[in-house]
């Protein structure tokens, strides 16, 4: 579920079409984008494949791609606000990227567009919540987020540009369930 700011949250879908039984435990817990930050990577590709060869107005992108104009026009002040656009006026006006698409990640991109990645209500350091003192899982959980954050911030816009983006983006080992020694891990394998 997207916050009222559109933050990313996790949401829950259940597997309604599946034809399987349900309970309540057949629900997909997942990370997601909100839409603008959806339109911003999509305009952001959009103007790394251009590259130094011109610019695109928000009439141009949001045409290409079926969204609305008036919504592209505002993502793409948001990413000119924060440096990763450059805007120009005039005839052959537009937008064009501020600065190296290998410089710039899907990170910044989701940042400039939606504020900092939250992933619980005490993301920030904002005591409102009557746990905060007692909680036991908010510390892990904030570094959960700042892995989240790091493997967002290995991936280029070049990259999701020219689809290069590797398989595995962060080399984490991935523990095997069931019982198992403390330190023992299985190595991701790359997927293909």
């Amino acid at each position: 579920m997207m916050s009222p700011e559109g933050r990313v949250l996790l949401e829950s879908r259940s597997h309604r079409n599946s034809g399987l039984h349900h309970s309540p435990l057949d629900t997909i817990r997942m990370l997601r984008l909100s839409k603008k930050t959806d339109y911003a990577l999509m305009a952001m590709k959009h103007l790394a494949l251009l590259g130094d060869r011109g610019s695109a107005s928000a009439r141009e992108i949001a045409e290409q791609y079926d969204i609305p104009v008036e919504l592209m026009a505002k993502v793409l002040q948001r990413l000119a606000r924060r440096g990763l656009l450059a805007s120009h006026q005039g005839t052959r006006g537009g937008y064009q990227l501020a600065r190296a698409a290998t410089t710039m990640s899907v990170a910044d991109v989701m940042q400039a567009v939606d504020g900092p990645l939250t992933v619980t209500a005490c993301s920030n350091e904002d005591h409102g919540c009557g746990q905060y003192s007692k909680c036991n899982v908010r510390d892990p959980l904030w570094r959960i987020k700042d892995r989240i954050l790091a493997a967002l911030g290995t991936c280029s816009i070049f990259e999701m540009a020219t689809d290069s983006i590797p398989d595995m983006i962060l080399p984490l080992p991935v523990t095997r369930r069931g019982p198992v020694a403390p330190d023992e891990t299985v190595e991701p394998k790359p997927i293909c």
